[in-house]
């Protein structure tokens, strides 16, 4: 049973165990930060997390070179964890849903900081999948000082996890509510504080290190009712491409390679990238670049389509080369580019929507049906672009719209890929009933 205040005697463990997690994760997330960017400048110069400005601007064969590099390391590493430590690799949701919360601590850092440096490098992946890792970790590891149960260890990993997301990219309440309605699958009111607390411990720990502002810097849009009709359309549309998507990610998942491929693979994989990479550097990196230059309207539609389609099989071919990494951001991206090249003939029939306002509802419809978490992805949505309420109804209806296409056709997510048919199952009986009350 989580215990809802201070005032009991058995929650004094627990409460101490969500501050220490805030604070572990919030570290570890601007330590990986720092990482990141030290990597990114190192292999591709320029300043801060700009990857998309200086990889257009650097030779081809560093594109290549950089890349194969990424490959080698990705191959090498993975051999020298899998020989380092005896413990399985296990996903977040796997490991909160069917092990309450426990994770091998040294394999899953080790995963972390590779998924770091890789993303640095220039692999198609998020960088926060590292930070959610670690403060999956660092909870795992506060759940056994204090012994807590394995509801309460559930709990506290998920409240972590989505600590380090909302540490490294600060959103505090986005992640919060990530950590409920996506990773522990429940906005119970129990659940609500824990991760508000750990989400804010941890952001505000990480604020001492990283810059307090949104990640995306967007013009000020305003809703029609041309775009709320497109939204209506367009996140029917979006939440079908989502499943195809989703379904590509389990895929590759459920077929990464083994043995000696495992250093094979990804060379080959990452050095593809690389060199298509030269005519489009806008595979590179997790896709934040990208996606900001979308929200401002700033590609073309030809270019839109051609990324539409190019940056999904990035990042679906380096995760199934074994790569690690995150896929939030990625998804970001991709729904941007789709709801850009959506929205362009739209705006020949019905002009007057800004261009960069169908990239951004395409972004948060991709969220929304990939992680199916609609309300998450909303407030994420707003603190990562400090978007106001003006477009807030075509915002609404295109996140429920996809939101509900992708449920009724796909059950999983994009961070329930290792689910097996039966796992899957379980997972949503689980869910059913899970009611807002004591237990």
């Amino acid at each position: 049973m989580i215990a809802p205040i201070l005032a009991r005697r058995s929650a004094t463990g627990f409460w101490l165990a969500t501050i220490m997690t805030g604070i572990g994760t919030g570290l570890a997330a601007a330590a990986l930060t720092g990482l990141l960017e030290f990597v990114q400048q190192a292999m591709w110069g320029g300043d801060g997390l700009d990857i998309l400005h200086t990889a257009a601007k650097a030779a081809p064969w560093r594109h290549i070179a950089i890349l194969a590099g990424a490959g080698v390391l990705i191959g090498a590493s993975q051999m020298a964890i899998t020989r380092l430590s005896s413990a399985n690799s296990i996903d977040i949701s796997t490991a909160i849903w069917f092990q309450a919360g426990r994770l091998p601590a040294l394999r899953t850092l080790a995963s972390a900081v590779l998924s770091v440096v890789i993303v640095g490098m220039g692999a198609a992946l998020g960088r926060e999948g590292a930070p959610k890792q670690a403060g999956a970790v660092v909870a795992n590891t506060m759940a056994d000082h204090a012994r807590l149960s394995d509801e309460e260890r559930r709990l506290l990993v998920a409240c972590g996890a989505g600590a380090g997301m909302a540490a490294a990219y600060g959103v505090p309440l986005g992640g919060a509510l990530f950590a409920l309605e996506v990773l522990r699958g429940a906005l119970a009111l129990r659940f609500v504080l824990p991760a508000l607390v750990t989400s804010l411990v941890a952001t505000g720990v990480s604020w001492a290190f990283l810059p307090d502002k949104p990640l995306y810097a967007i013009p000020a849009f305003h809703g029609s009712v041309s775009s709320m009709v497109w939204a209506l359309f367009a996140g029917a549309a979006i939440g079908s491409v989502s499943v195809v998507y989703v379904r590509a990610v389990a895929r590759a998942d459920r077929n990464k390679p083994k043995g000696w491929w495992r250093v094979a693979a990804p060379v080959a994989v990452l050095s593809g990238l690389g060199a298509l990479s030269i005519p489009f550097p806008q595979l590179l990196g997790n896709g934040r670049d990208v996606a900001e230059l979308a929200f401002a309207g700033g590609i073309g539609p030809l270019l839109l389509l051609a990324l539409t389609l190019l940056r999904p099989v990035a990042t679906v071919a380096c995760l199934g080369s074994g790569a690690p990494g995150g896929l939030f951001t990625p998804s970001l991206a991709f729904g941007a580019m789709l709801g850009g090249a959506l929205g362009w003939p739209w705006s020949i029939l019905w002009p007057g929507v800004p261009p960069g306002l169908f990239a951004l509802l395409g972004a948060a419809a991709m969220l929304a049906a990939t992680t199916q978490g609609p309300i998450s992805t909303i407030v994420l949505m707003m603190e990562l672009t400090g978007y106001a309420r003006a477009a807030m109804l075509p915002l609404l209806l295109v996140v429920a719209t996809a939101t509900l296409v992708a449920r009724t056709i796909e059950p999983r997510s994009i961070y329930d890929a290792r689910l097996n048919d039966d796992q899957v199952r379980d997972r949503q009986r689980t869910r059913d009933r899970t009611p807002d009350d004591p237990g």
